[in-house]
């Protein structure tokens, strides 16, 4: 592999003026992911004065100290359905992939410090999300509970998903996931049966309540009179019931015990060798200057690389070919990845040398990482009589049905099909990221606005009649609704993503990401027909 030679003048103006732009873009997503944690710290004193830890000190307990933590879907819900300040970030639980005891682990924590931790519509596809992240990576499920439950004002459209949580529950027990659940508060109703789900269970001593129907709900069913701590408190259930296994003093103490079963598990088969590898040869800072400010303007996505591949090198494949997808190898922290980027719209030639390319990973088992920044496939007379519909679905079907680990990281634009074809959200990649300049949409603002114009203008001419002031307000109305709602937050917000990072962090994630990769790949599960059950 030879290093690429970067053309970017990281002292010019257009530079400066690039970094600038993405460090405001880069701030609007740190103010949007610090809202949750002003609001649960303005409530410290109250839960303190119950002798509660606060849902991040519950966090930072539970992780090994030091170690990395790769947040996920910080944003999801922010500012969708009831949440007018943006401090419903989060959908209710802090959730990731962190260290415990050594070993790596998915991890929730419900953050019960914010509006008492119910579940959104989008809480929900983020915990369907965490599962499938834990099933795909072969990681144990840490979870810390203490949830107000779904948020009944949607109900509707928490009940079924729900059910598909309980059922990926059972199913990871059967394909060898531990699951450990540490109860720290109220767990009813469905909420209940999350720990029941779990495998290991850890109750607190006076703060656990775990009931189908709490007290007033008994009443109201039934005429029974009963409290909290008789009802499901923690040693009614450690004692009688047997839905709790392992009894804590407090939140320390059983945060302590899903350590130490944590810790009691079997190692992975197989550890990952250490890996030797240059650093890449120019500065990660770089890449927040590189990034025009317009994003009409066009630039080498080469000039990513080598500022995230080792030693900046990369072997680059067909380069002659076709010179708007640029595909080839190259290694990141020692692994070696194959790459997919975007130096404009995906032509026939484009499609074709992409398709082929994956089969070419796929058949050496090389993971892929995918860097957005298209406008989505050629369109025009001369593209159509070259075949763009049947190159690009060969394309499409390469990344549908490509089985190696698949990375994403939207870099730019990802829009209409040409998300697809990169591997957006719907094509299931391991993990989708995204850069705070980022828009995912079905077309740019402007053509939206435009397209809308034009069929409408249409209809009015066939009546006999136009409105300019009309057609004017509906282009001008469709274009600002287009640009709002494809912004890296908005997207983020509907779990389009994994979540937004910050471009110097690029390299340091794809590194971890792909660690957890290789390790899922030499991890052995025990399977078992239906699961850990309580008799």
């Amino acid at each position: 592999m030879q290093p690429i030679d970067s053309q970017v003048d990281n002292r010019s103006t257009e530079f400066n003026d690039n970094k600038a732009t993405m460090l405001e873009q880069l701030n609007r997503f740190r103010e949007a992911e610090q809202r949750p944690v002003q609001a649960e710290k303005s409530k410290a004193s109250r839960y303190r004065d119950r002798g509660w830890l606060l849902p991040r000190e519950r966090l930072n307990l539970l992780l090994d100290p030091g170690a990395p933590f790769i947040e996920l879907c910080s944003l999801a819900g922010y500012k969708l359905f009831d949440d007018q300040d943006g401090t419903g970030a989060g959908g209710g639980a802090i959730c990731g992939i962190g260290q415990i005891s050594g070993r790596r682990c998915m991890v929730r924590v419900d953050n019960y410090a914010v509006k008492g931790g119910t579940i959104s519509p989008a809480g929900m596809d983020k915990a369907l999300r965490m599962q499938r992240i834990a099933l795909e990576n072969r990681l144990p499920v840490v979870g810390l509970a203490q949830s107000g439950g779904a948020n009944l004002m949607y109900a509707t459209e928490t009940f079924a998903p729900g059910g598909r949580g309980f059922a990926n529950q059972a199913r990871m027990s059967a394909a060898g996931i531990p699951q450990i659940t540490v109860v720290h508060g109220g767990a009813t109703a469905g909420g209940a049966y999350q720990p029941g789900l779990s495998d290991y269970v850890v109750m607190v001593r006076g703060q656990t309540g775990m009931y189908l129907a709490g007290p007033p709900l008994l009443k109201a069913a039934t005429g029974e009179i009963a409290d909290e701590e008789s009802l499901g408190g923690a040693e009614m259930h450690c004692a009688e019931s047997g839905s709790g296994d392992y009894l804590a003093e407090n939140d320390t103490d059983g945060i302590r015990m899903a350590r130490e079963i944590v810790a009691a598990l079997p190692s992975p088969q197989q550890s990952i060798p250490v890996r030797n590898y240059q650093d890449p040869l120019h500065p990660i800072e770089d890449l927040l200057g590189l990034i025009p400010a317009d994003s009409k303007r066009p630039y080498d996505v080469r000039e990513i690389l080598a500022r995230i591949a080792d030693g900046s090198a990369m072997l680059d494949f067909k380069p002659e070919f076709d010179r708007q997808t640029v595909c080839g190898h190259i290694r990141i922290e020692g692994f070696p990845l194959g790459i997919i980027g975007n130096n404009g719209p995906i032509t026939p030639k484009g499609a074709n040398k992409a398709a082929q390319f994956i089969q070419l990973c796929e058949q050496s088992g090389t993971p892929l990482l995918f860097l957005h920044n298209t406008t989505g496939f050629m369109v025009g007379t001369e593209v159509e009589h070259n075949g763009i519909i049947k190159h690009g679905a060969k394309m499409i079907q390469a990344v549908a049905n490509a089985s190696v680990p698949k990375l994403s990281i939207v870099v730019g634009g990802s829009y209409g099909a040409g998300n697809y074809a990169m591997c957006g959200r719907g094509f299931d990649p391991r993990f989708i990221f995204a850069w705070p300049n980022s828009r995912t949409a079905v077309m740019g603002a402007a053509q939206a606005g435009k397209v809308m114009r034009i069929v409408t203008e249409q209809k009015m001419q066939r009546s006999g009649r136009v409105d300019e002031a009309m057609l004017n307000k509906l282009e001008n109305d469709t274009s600002a609704f287009m640009q709002s709602n494809s912004d890296a937050l908005a997207c983020s917000a509907r779990l389009w993503d994994d979540g937004i990072i910050d471009p110097r962090d690029t390299r340091k994630l794809l590194g971890m990401l792909l660690e957890v990769c290789a390790e899922a790949e030499h991890r052995k599960l025990n399977k078992t027909t239906f699961g850990v059950a309580r008799f």
